[in-house]
């Protein structure tokens, strides 16, 4: 945590001179001065422990999903009917199974930015930024891995199954907080995770050998560069030993564990598979699964597109938030469905929907987030905001709210500069417990 002003400039050493005769040490006065000075923050208690953010790429729309306008000419909503929820809301009928679960999580029908373009959408709902030419920010995986590091020796950020995109990185954050990518889809059957294992004809007594000769070479190595990336791949060494020798986090990654009737119901498609890999990863320890699934850029045929689509997401959705409360780690674990944008509020002569930022819809589920809830509203097309709109950087600030990590806090970039996680979000209050 960067604190305001030096604990060790020369009046400090002074103060401590004559402090000492009091019964207090430097290190002692020095701990004192640090509180104090990290009460500029305010220290939060999390709710949540854990994230999956399931990232839809391409923009999803929000009107044939989370807010459907019924009542709007044929032009404006589409040729999708809707259903009432268990709470009485209104969802598309392309989620019947999230409609009967709509007590366990929250939507917001007010998400907004002003990025049409797909990699400046993708960079807002990934950092809580808006993208800038000057500094590449970093991504809320590597984020939270900086905050706090791995648990159980799994890695903190963990990417399903590569990394989405060039904004899911670290940004100016140390190479060393990056994801860990699975590197092999958990729907496939030959699936497996790359480098899990030993190489072929390497039992465990040569394994060592091999780590003592390498970390001999390392230290040498390391001793004549300060390379970002040197480090960073010092830093994944040592986790991938952890990991190798970690039976239990080993096996987190073996999707084969569970049994056929829940994978059957997750569906055996590339939308539940990954979503049931995620709640292994979070179950096991690791603190931000990112995953994606499908293409959402639906300039034509937007009809056809969702049936393809979104029936996959509806069941592997469902059956997560289930998953997560049979076990007891719903309350706990943080489930955010997002997307770059929405999409336009009318119909374009090809039968679909282009780009639009000005307003779409987000799921919250768990971690400290009310069930039954809509917050925010679109106009009467789902044009723009008709009220409580939401940025980015609010929704990025609620869910580091819910780690317990405070948004504002700086974190330095590259020339010493201090840089805010989160640059002016607010919390959500309304959609919290």
């Amino acid at each position: 945590m960067r604190c305001v002003g030096n604990p060790f400039s020369r009046r400090g050493f002074l103060a401590a001179g004559s402090i000492a005769g009091f019964g207090l040490s430097l290190p002692e006065l020095l701990m004192r001065q640090a509180a104090a000075e990290m009460k500029h923050y305010d220290f939060i208690k999390p709710k949540a422990k854990s994230v999956i953010h399931v990232f839809l790429p391409g923009g999803m729309a929000q009107q044939e999903s989370f807010d459907p306008k019924p009542y709007s000419p044929l032009e404006y909503r589409g040729e999708m009917g809707t259903l009432k929820t268990n709470t009485g809301e209104v969802f598309s009928n392309t989620i019947p199974k999230l409609a009967k679960r709509a007590d366990k999580f929250s939507v917001i029908r007010s998400m907004t930015h002003g990025e049409a373009a797909h990699e400046r959408g993708t960079h807002n709902m990934f950092t809580g930024y808006k993208p800038s030419p000057a500094l590449q920010y970093p991504s809320f995986g590597a984020v939270v891995s900086h905050e706090y590091g791995p648990r159980n020796n799994l890695p903190p950020y963990i990417c399903i199954p590569n990394v989405p995109n060039e904004f899911a990185g670290t940004g100016y954050l140390p190479s060393s907080y990056g994801g860990f990518a699975l590197g092999s889809d958990p729907a496939r059957g030959d699936f497996q995770v790359r480098d899990l294992n030993l190489s072929g004809g390497v039992d465990e007594s040569r394994f060592v050998k091999r780590k003592e000769a390498l970390e001999v070479v390392n230290r040498r190595f390391t001793s004549m560069t300060s390379a970002d990336n040197v480090a960073a791949m010092s830093t994944f060494y040592e986790r991938a030993y952890d990991l190798l020798d970690t039976p239990a986090a080993k096996e987190a990654f073996d999707i084969n564990k569970e049994g056929d009737k829940l994978r059957d119901r997750y569906g055996r498609n590339q939308a539940g598979q990954r979503l049931l890999m995620a709640r292994r990863l979070v179950e096991a320890g690791s603190r931000l699964v990112t995953l994606t699934y499908g293409g959402w850029d639906m300039h034509q045929s937007i009809t056809s597109g969702f049936n393809r689509t979104m029936p996959a997401l509806d069941q592997g959705l469902s059956a997560l938030i289930d998953d997560l409360d049979s076990r007891g780690l719903l309350d706990e674990t943080l489930v955010m469905v997002t997307s770059e944008f929405g999409r336009t509020p009318k119909i374009n002569a090809d039968a679909g929907r282009d780009h639009w930022p000005k307003v779409f819809s987000v799921m919250l589920a768990g971690g400290g987030v009310k069930g039954g809830m809509v917050y925010g509203a679109s106009d009467s097309t789902a044009a723009e905001p008709d009220h409580s709109p939401v940025s980015p950087a609010d929704l990025a600030t609620t869910m580091y709210h819910l780690l317990g990590i405070v948004a504002d806090k700086e974190l330095m970039a590259p020339g010493d500069r201090p840089i805010e996680i989160v640059d002016g979000g607010n919390v959500i209050s309304d959609i919290l417990v």
